[in-house]
C-alpha cells in the first residue's frame, strides 16, 4: 500500500535491537543514513514548496501533477535504495518492498501513464499526504541518527498518520478508480491471446485487485502505527499473544 508507513526503527534508527541486544551502526552506514535522509527531507520539501507556489499562483490544481513530476519521479524513485537500506538496518525487505513499489506504482504507472487523470482531486489528495508524511518521516529518521530527536517532530511522527493514513489510501482508491475506464477502454498494459508467449493479462482487472488488497492490508498496518504510537509516546508495552 503506497500511502502505508514504517515504524519508527526502521530506516533511520542508530541502534537496532538483534536477538534481544542493541548493535550500533558503524560510523559509514550512519553517515550515509544521515545523508540520504537529509537529501529526502529536502526533496520532499522542495516538492511541498512547489506545490504551494503552482496553487498560489494559478489558483487551481490542473497542471499541478505536470508541473512538479519531475521532482516527484526523482525522488519517489531513489526511495528504493531503502530496499538496499534493508541489510544494514535489519528491517523487512518484503515489507520495505512492497511500501516502496507500492509508490512507485501509483507514480509511474497510474499517475504518469495516464495522463486524462493527472488533474483528479484525488491525485492531488495524495500528493499533499504524501509530501506531509515523507517530510516528517525523513526528518525523524535524520534528527534520530543524530541523537537529537526533538519532542514535536516524534509527536508529528506519531500523530500525523492518524489522518494522513486514510486520507492518503482514499486520494490513492479514488484516483485508481477514476484511472479503470482509461484503461479498459484503451487496454493499455494488457496482453491478449493468441500471443507467442501463451500468457493473458489483463491490467484492467489487476487493478481491480490491487484496490480489493487495500481492504485486509490498511487495518492491519493502521493498527500496526496504531501499536507503535502508544508504545513510542506513552511507554505502553505491547504484548503479542500466540494463536
Amino acid at each position: 500500500m503506497a500511502s502505508s508507513e514504517e515504524d519508527g526503527s526502521g530506516n533511520g534508527s542508530v541502534e537496532e535491537k538483534e536477538n534481544g541486544k542493541k548493535r550500533s551502526l558503524g560510523a559509514l552506514a550512519t553517515a550515509w543514513l544521515i545523508f540520504y535522509n537529509i537529501a529526502m527531507t529536502a526533496g520532499w520539501l522542495v516538492l511541498g514548496i512547489a506545490m504551494a507556489r503552482f496553487y498560489i499562483q494559478r489558483g487551481t490544481h490542473r497542471g499541478l501533477f505536470r508541473s512538479v513530476q519531475k521532482i516527484l519521479k526523482f525522488f519517489q524513485t531513489f526511495a528504493l535504495l531503502e530496499v538496499v537500506h534493508c541489510a544494514v538496518v535489519h528491517t523487512s525487505v518484503l515489507v520495505t518492498g512492497v511500501q516502496v513499489s507500492s509508490r512507485i506504482f501509483m507514480v509511474w504507472f497510474i499517475a504518469h501513464s495516464i495522463k486524462q487523470i493527472q488533474n483528479e482531486e484525488s491525485v492531488i489528495l495524495f500528493l499533499v499526504v504524501w509530501t506531509v508524511t515523507e517530510i516528517t518521516r525523513y526528518s525523524f529518521y535524520t534528527f534520530n541518527l543524530l541523537n537529537h530527536l526533538p519532542y514535536f517532530i516524534k509527536w508529528a511522527r506519531y500523530n500525523f498518520f492518524i489522518i494522513l493514513y486514510p486520507a492518503g489510501v482514499a486520494g490513492e482508491l479514488l484516483t485508481i478508480y477514476a484511472a479503470l475506464p482509461y484503461v479498459k477502454k484503451t487496454g493499455m498494459y494488457s496482453l491478449r491471446l493468441p500471443n507467442k508467449y501463451n500468457v493473458s493479462f489483463d491490467y484492467y482487472y489487476f487493478l481491480i485487485i490491487v484496490m480489493f488488497s487495500y481492504i485486509p492490508l490498511f487495518p492491519q498496518l493502521y493498527l500496526h502505527m496504531l501499536r507503535q504510537r502508544r508504545k513510542v509516546l506513552h511507554g505502553e508495552v505491547i504484548v503479542e499473544k500466540d494463536d
